[in-house]
């Protein structure tokens, strides 16, 4: 009985052994990928930062106005004035919108003079009957 008892021990510990084991390569392996993901963001930030100061040497103004003065007569710009700016006044804004919409009086009936009713025959109908 010792013996069986000493045996389904050793088992479990060599089991417990070997599932440690996997889980150690399985840690390793998460934390290398990582590690792999990190020098890539950081790869990407690098690039992020290169792109900007680009951005910023192509848009200088000084250049801008080379550019514009080159190829004026084919963008066919013209200078701004200040006749093209007009006072906030004259603009025509959307009227804001309604927050409750009216409601019908309770003395309320539809209009039945000219409505359209089912015994109306339909635009296919009036076409073919022409």
């Amino acid at each position: 009985m010792r013996s069986i008892f000493f045996l389904a021990i050793a088992m479990m510990v060599m089991g417990l052994a070997f599932w440690a084991y996997r889980e150690n390569y399985r840690t390793q392996d998460a934390l290398n990928e990582m590690e792999r993901v990190q020098g890539n963001i950081a790869n990407l930030r690098e690039q992020l930062v290169v792109l900007r100061a680009e951005w910023a040497y192509l848009n200088r103004p000084e250049r801008l106005r080379e550019l514009v003065q080159l190829n004026a007569d084919k963008l066919n710009l013209k200078p701004i004035t200040s006749t093209q700016f007009v006072d906030t006044a004259k603009i025509d804004y959307p009227p804001p919108p309604v927050k409750y919409p009216p409601r019908r009086p309770e003395n309320f009936v539809p209009p039945t003079e000219g409505a359209i009713t089912d015994a109306d025959p339909t635009p296919s109908e009036q076409e073919s009957s022409q």
